[in-house]
C-alpha cells in the first residue's frame, strides 16, 4: 500500500497509534517521511511498516 502514498496524504502507523494522524512529506524509494501530530517528523522504512491511509469525510448536510 505504501507505493501509492504521495505528499499531503494522511496516514496512521499501525504499530504506533499514539503518534496520531500524520501527513506524508515525501516518499523516496523505501523511505517515507511523515509528520505525525504527536511524534513529529519520522523517517520510516516501508519494508518494515505498512502505513494505513486516513480518509477524511466531510459533512455537507446543512
Amino acid at each position: 500500500m505504501n507505493e501509492i502514498l504521495e505528499p499531503g496524504m494522511l496516514v496512521r502507523h499501525p504499530g504506533a497509534p499514539e503518534w496520531g494522524v500524520g501527513q506524508v512529506q515525501s516518499r523516496i524509494g523505501d523511505r517515507i517521511t511523515v509528520n505525525f501530530a504527536e511524534a513529529g517528523k519520522q523517517v520510516l522504512n516501508s519494508r518494515f511498516v505498512n502505513l494505513e491511509m486516513v480518509i477524511e469525510i466531510q459533512n455537507t448536510v446543512k
